[in-house]
């Protein structure tokens, strides 16, 4: 790690140099780049200062308490708080050297998929939206309905949403994945626990210079929204449906009045599902790697189960039961994401060789 660091601390001092220099003041794009550079590495590097400070302090009390005076008796006292403190900045600094995935700070897309088990799946895809829902107000987020597929008994086929706030990907990235329910459904007669899936997709959003798309790539449909009938009912087609030619993928948004921001909110699906699949291409590449680790977004891992006769909520990805079952559908899935991102962190250690 250290020298790790002295590296951080002469490229940092090289940037401030450079940025001195009148030639690159004068090139607005270079300097900014070499600006963006020194900014990211200044919280390591003050750190670091700190770290070496506390250690040069420690030592000098260190020498000095082996006296028998008034003054080793102070240096003594201050030698177990400067390796607290020591300690803690080392820890600071580490957690600093993870490299940040770029995408954390991004709102999301989420799609919640009712899988095996028919109107039961279509039920519990309805308490997962409603589960996600409530998180984000916890984290005062916003919610935003792009498209839904209702299955007629208050569930759902399928749910899009967009979630909107710092930090939303950071969180809900580790809900990708295959949720299982187990539980008795209101119209079983027979008391037999039924076996349902649903599979939810964590996407972040991407912006058009990562994905650019030519519009020679799409069908773009019109149709007229879902409405609530009566005078509610749109006469226009507002709803748009996209499909992305070379891969096959289909997005429809019904949710706003207007077509043109229907057609936006389509388009940033569409470039969250491509970026997914690119990720996906990636992931595969690195499997062996990858293997074991937390939250790769693997859609065909089985990553939670909701046992309903035994209030019971597992996540098979960090062997943690939880026992109650209406708090977490109640969006009180934070003690699931903290493991889940300290384990993470952990993983990103280990890789960065810190």
């Amino acid at each position: 790690m250290e020298e790790k660091l002295e590296g951080i601390e002469q490229r940092s001092e090289q940037l401030a140099q450079q940025m001195a220099d009148p030639a690159i003041a004068n090139d607005y794009a270079r300097y900014a780049e070499l600006a963006k550079q020194h900014s990211e590495m200044q919280q390591i590097v003050q750190k670091y200062g700190e770290l070496k400070k506390a250690r040069k302090d420690l030592q000098e009390n260190e020498e000095m308490a082996t006296g028998d005076d008034e003054l080793a008796e102070m240096a003594q006292a201050e030698i177990e708080p400067l390796k607290m403190r020591i300690a803690a900045l080392e820890n600071e600094i580490k957690l600093l050297l993870v490299p940040k995935d770029p995408r954390d700070e991004r709102d999301v897309i989420v799609e919640i998929r009712a899988g095996a088990g028919g109107d039961e799946a279509g039920l519990f895809a309805a308490d997962l939206f409603r589960m996600y829902t409530r998180y984000a107000e916890n984290h005062r987020w916003k919610v935003e309905v792009l498209d839904e597929s209702e299955s007629g008994i208050g569930g759902f086929k399928e749910v899009v949403f967009a979630v909107k706030g710092k930090g939303a990907y950071s969180r809900l990235k580790f809900e990708s994945g295959v949720h299982r329910v187990q539980r008795i459904p209101a119209t079983e007669a027979n008391d037999r626990i039924h076996t349902s899936t649903i599979t939810v997709a964590v996407l972040p959003e991407v912006d058009e210079l990562e994905i650019t798309i030519p519009d020679g790539d799409l069908l773009i449909e019109t149709y007229r929204s879902r409405g609530a009938g009566g005078q509610n009912v749109q006469k226009n087609e507002s709803a748009i449906r996209i499909t992305h030619k070379p891969s096959g993928l289909v997005v429809a948004v019904q949710d706003e009045r207007s077509q043109t921001q229907n057609r936006l909110r389509a388009m940033s699906v569409l470039r969250a599902r491509l970026y997914e699949q690119e990720e996906q291409k990636r992931h595969a590449l690195m499997a062996a790697e990858k293997k074991g680790q937390i939250g790769t977004g693997d859609r065909s891992e089985k990553i939670r189960t909701y046992n309903f006769p035994q209030s019971r909520i597992t996540d098979h990805r960090i062997g943690m039961d939880k026992f109650q079952m209406q708090a977490v559908l109640d969006g009180d899935i934070d003690d699931f994401i903290d493991e889940l991102a300290a384990r993470e962190q952990s993983e990103k250690l280990q890789a960065a060789g810190v």
